[in-house]
């Protein structure tokens, strides 16, 4: 996705059996894994961009509320790392 919208996006978290297990609630097919929290996190992301862009094509929101990115917009947001030990 480009231009200057973002939305806030909800993503859950689990431990699988080969690793991590990213999804988002009430977004149909919105999940994928990866073999860290980060590659979890991060493919889920580009799950959830290839479902935005197919719904727009067809004129649909994802039903997020979004925020517009100006010149002085700040937004701050928490993202997981895992932690090697």
């Amino acid at each position: 996705m480009s231009g200057n919208k973002a939305f806030l996006l909800p993503i859950v978290l689990e431990m699988n059996d080969d690793g991590y297990l990213a999804s988002v609630p009430g977004l149909q097919d919105a999940f994928a894994e990866g073999d860290s929290i980060e590659e979890a996190v991060f493919n889920c992301v580009d799950v959830v961009k290839m479902i935005a862009a197919y719904r727009a094509e067809r004129g649909e929101s994802l039903g997020f509320e979004t925020v517009d990115f100006k010149q002085n917009t700040r937004m701050t947001v928490a993202l997981p790392v895992g932690i090697i030990d």
